[in-house]
């Protein structure tokens, strides 16, 4: 198994907030975005290795925000 980098790790989805801030579940965001609520949760949740970028067009699209209100660096400890 290879290790995980720091820098991975360090990249946070504010996927949670946002919806919260919109009043919109995760299986609704899922029919908008045409993807399955397991694998948003998986961006939700910080498990995501990758996401393509349709997907986070998409995603952001339907929330009305930026990729970087999605998608945050968080500073090293």
């Amino acid at each position: 198994m290879m290790p995980v980098d720091d820098d991975e790790a360090r990249v946070h989805c504010r996927l949670d907030e946002l919806l919260e801030e919109r009043g919109m579940t995760l299986a609704r965001l899922a029919e908008l975005v045409g993807v399955t609520v397991v694998n948003l949760s998986v961006l939700k949740n910080d498990r995501a290795k990758a996401v393509r970028f349709s997907t986070l067009t998409a995603v952001c699209d339907a929330l009305e925000c930026e990729v970087g209100d999605l998608l945050v660096v968080v500073p090293r400890s």
